[in-house]
């Protein structure tokens, strides 16, 4: 009795270091300073979008668990409000999920959003910028913000972010940059 007490003990934690390495299993996230990772991803309009097509713009690249949850919204509905003070600033907003693009579509739809959303179904760019949780089939972007300057450079990296103050920290951000270049 006690070595199967003892064997279940082991199949046990086997099952837990398999869990954890499953759900930790991730590319680190680019740093403050690296060049941002390109990728082309398909829009919620269907066309094709590629990162380097936005140099010479503030990029926000950010990236989110699914279309229709109420964090997720809250946070898309943000960014819209704030839409004009982004195009000012010469930026543009771009949200990535491992949603389809048809559900990108009506998502954008039913929502009123202006800006693109990429579909990342295999996860393969929010794994390159270290946002991505879950295994195969379980997977979805984690709330990770990065932004992008003009040059194609990672300025501010924002992990694990709060959805209701985040558009207005990054507009901040992005003001305080510009007022540092020559």
């Amino acid at each position: 009795m006690k070595l199967f007490k003892r064997s279940i003990l082991w199949v046990c934690l086997g099952l837990a270091g398999l869990v954890w390495v499953a759900f930790n299993n991730h590319d680190d996230p680019p740093a403050v300073g690296d060049a941002a990772p390109d990728f082309t991803l398909l829009s919620n309009e269907g066309s094709e979008i590629t990162l380097s097509d936005y140099q010479g713009k503030w990029v926000v690249l950010y990236f989110y668990p699914r279309d229709f949850t109420s964090g997720c919204t809250i946070q898309a509905h943000n960014f819209q409000r704030d839409m004009e003070q982004y195009q000012e600033k010469n930026a543009v907003i771009l949200g990535v999920s491992v949603d389809s693009v048809e559900s990108h579509a009506e998502f954008c739809a039913k929502e009123g959003l202006d800006f693109k959303l990429l579909s990342d179904m295999g996860g393969d760019v929010s794994s390159k910028y270290g946002s991505i949780r879950g295994v195969s089939k379980a997977i979805m972007s984690a709330r990770n913000t990065f932004l992008i300057n003009p040059e194609g450079t990672i300025s501010k990296v924002y992990l694990s972010v709060s959805v209701n103050p985040h558009s207005e920290e990054v507009l901040a951000d992005i003001a305080s940059f510009q007022s540092t270049e020559g």
